[in-house]
C-alpha cells in the first residue's frame, strides 16, 4: 500500500504545480486554494508511504513522478517548448524512478 500512497503523492505533487501556475501568483482564489490543498495532500500521502518507503528512495521517486507528471502537461496543455535533449533528460528521470522501484526489496 505504501507504494500506491507514493504514487498518487507523486501525482498530487503533479497537480498542486499546476494549479500553482494557473493561481497566477496566488492572485485567483481558486486554483490558489487548489494548491494548497493539493501540497497537503500530497504531503499526507508522502509522510503515509515513508513509514515503509526509506526516505532518500520515497523523496527522489515522489519529486521524480512530480518532475515527469509536471513536464508532459506542461508541454502538452501550456505549449512549453520540448526539445530532444529535453525529451531525454525527462525519459532519464522516468528510467531512474523505475530503476529505484524494481531494485527495492519491497
Amino acid at each position: 500500500m505504501c507504494w500506491v500512497f507514493l504514487i498518487l503523492a507523486g501525482l498530487f505533487e503533479t497537480f498542486w504545480a499546476v494549479a500553482l501556475k494557473l493561481s497566477q501568483g496566488f492572485s485567483r482564489p481558486v486554483p490558489a486554494a487548489l494548491t494548497v490543498i493539493g501540497m497537503a495532500i500530497s504531503f499526507y500521502l508522502l509522510s503515509r508511504a515513508l513509514e515503509s518507503i526509506p526516505l532518500g528512495m520515497g523523496y527522489a521517486i515522489w519529486t521524480g513522478i512530480g518532475i515527469v507528471g509536471t513536464f508532459i502537461i506542461s508541454v502538452a496543455f501550456f505549449h512549453d517548448s520540448m526539445n530532444l535533449g529535453q525529451g531525454i533528460c525527462i525519459v532519464l528521470i522516468l528510467a531512474g524512478i523505475l530503476g529505484l522501484r524494481l531494485s527495492s526489496a519491497g
